[in-house]
């Protein structure tokens, strides 16, 4: 009998730890699909953060290396469903649009998007060296 005991209260501890370790590390991501942009929006269907941070639009193509921003909306620490993020510039049919996300430091101001392409402040969120963003087309 205590044999099963202790057995049961080493798999309780186990869980439990491999529980806590799992939730301290929430995973950064982004995920969009092809849209229609012709009203002047995009949308990332979930983007999970660990702080509060923007998704940020840049446009991109084939190279995949992330160009202009076009567009930005807040993101809040967590999940994040169907973040919409208002387009500055017209973006035409077929043209690809890398949906990032950026966090929320270095500026002067907090709540206020301060990135420009190259800066520092609200700059792009990196996973393991890796920018955090899903690619799609404007349709």
């Amino acid at each position: 009998m205590k044999t099963i005991v202790k057995k049961s209260l080493m798999l309780t501890l186990a869980i439990a730890f491999l529980g806590t370790t799992a939730a301290a590390h929430a995973a950064n991501s982004v995920k969009g699909a092809n849209q229609d942009v012709s009203e002047g929006t995009v949308t990332a269907a979930m983007i999970e953060s660990d702080a509060n941070g923007w998704l940020v639009v840049h446009r991109t193509n084939k190279e995949m290396k992330p160009g202009p921003v076009v567009g930005y909306a807040p993101v809040k620490k967590g999940m994040n469903q169907d973040v919409v993020a208002i387009l500055m510039e017209p973006v035409d049919t077929g043209e690809m649009l890398m949906l990032m996300l950026h966090g929320e430091d270095g500026g002067m101001k907090t709540g206020v998007f301060e990135y420009t392409l190259g800066a520092k402040e609200d700059g792009p969120i990196r996973e393991d060296g890796k920018l955090v963003m899903d690619i799609i087309t404007a349709q």
